[in-house]
């Protein structure tokens, strides 16, 4: 064999290659499979955030206010339940 057409041929081969002549392979790690995973998720993440935006019926200073008012009457309604529960149960109301 000529060497020559060995060494053209060995500069073909890559790391995995000559570890696949010896009957090894590459270890792979948790990274490996986690990092596409989450690129892969932020980007859907933006993409819904950009769609809902532009779908949004209300400007973001309106939307943002009308959420704070529904997250306040939720949490009031949340703690007149609490407050009945602890009633009904006999646990003594803090100060």
């Amino acid at each position: 064999m000529n060497l020559r057409k060995l060494r053209n041929q060995l500069t073909d081969w890559d790391r995995d290659d000559l570890l696949g002549l010896v009957g090894l392979e590459t270890r792979h790690s948790t990274m490996d499979w986690m990092v596409p995973a989450l690129s892969a998720f932020g980007v859907g993440v933006l993409v819904g955030v950009g769609v809902g935006m532009l779908f949004a019926q209300k400007p973001g200073h309106e939307l943002r206010a009308d959420l704070r008012q529904r997250l306040a009457t939720e949490a009031n309604a949340a703690a007149a339940t609490a407050a009945a529960v602890a009633e009904k149960v006999g646990v003594p109301r803090p100060i």
